[in-house]
């Protein structure tokens, strides 16, 4: 038996479908259950794009004002600005303004225990 043929799969079996990265599937409806919460949970929350990756699909960073912040994958940059747009909050393009101070200083309060 060679070192690949025990990689090989069967004909009959189908292949499987990506459950990360850019193709992954995104549950549309449960993301954005997650980020309406976190918006009405919040105050003071902008909405920053990333763009994709070879290893992630394009993803929404919602911050609120005191820089607590959630990320989720949305799929395409598109997606991302309606998104944002649906929920009422301003939206940010990452490359373009990068992240704000109180993200990272959130960060660090977290880390320390102080958040």
């Amino acid at each position: 038996m060679g070192w690949f043929s025990r990689r090989r799969r069967p004909k009959d079996m189908p292949a499987l479908g990506r459950s990360d990265g850019p193709l992954m599937d995104i549950d549309r409806k449960a993301v954005e259950a997650h980020l309406r919460a976190f918006v009405e949970g919040h105050r003071g929350v902008e909405a920053y794009v990333e763009p994709a990756t070879s290893v992630t699909t394009t993803t929404i960073v919602l911050i609120a004002w005191d820089g607590e912040w959630t990320r989720r994958a949305v799929g395409e940059r598109k997606d991302a600005f309606a998104l944002a747009q649906r929920l009422g909050v301003p939206v940010y393009d990452v490359n373009h303004t990068g992240y704000p101070n109180r993200m990272r200083q959130w960060n660090s309060r977290k880390r320390r225990g102080d958040a």
